[in-house]
């Protein structure tokens, strides 16, 4: 099985599909990565929770992803065609540069339990804040074209 290394062999291989636009479900998506950054935002990092919070501000920016693909229209079944979607739809290659450094640290973590040491988890979340940073400017730039 060959892997997709560009947004159009993800459409290609159904790794991204079609579907109608849900705004509801976009909202939805949204609103619960605001609630658990909020909540993020009021944990201290140290070394003990360092890599349990990255873990919490990933899930958060997969879910504003997924909210931007859900008002365009698609639903991606695997997370480097969501980076795709950023690098080859949106030319934001900056956003899919963070997006797969983070990506990467996390798959690390999760797929291969290989925690990052202190100073790499605290430059990781401080990544993934600037990623859920620029995420939120697209959806606020797709919301107002509503």
């Amino acid at each position: 099985m060959k892997k997709e290394s560009t947004w159009k062999e993800c459409i290609e291989s159904a790794s991204s599909v079609s579907i109608s636009p849900d705004k509801a479900k976009a909202r939805s998506l949204r609103d619960t990565a605001v609630g658990r950054n909020h909540f993020l935002d009021n944990n201290n990092v140290d070394e003990d929770s360092a890599n349990y919070i990255f873990e919490g501000y990933y899930s958060s920016a997969l879910e504003l992803l997924h909210a931007l693909l859900l008002l365009r229209g698609y639903k991606v079944t695997n997370y480097i065609c969501s980076g795709f979607y950023l690098r080859d739809v949106l030319n934001k290659k900056d956003v899919f540069r963070l997006f797969d450094d983070c990506r990467f640290k996390r798959n690390s973590l999760i797929y291969y339990g290989r925690k990052m040491d202190f100073d790499t988890a605290k430059d990781a979340i401080k990544k993934c804040k600037r990623l859920l940073e620029e995420l939120s400017k697209i959806l606020d730039d797709e919301t107002e074209q509503d």
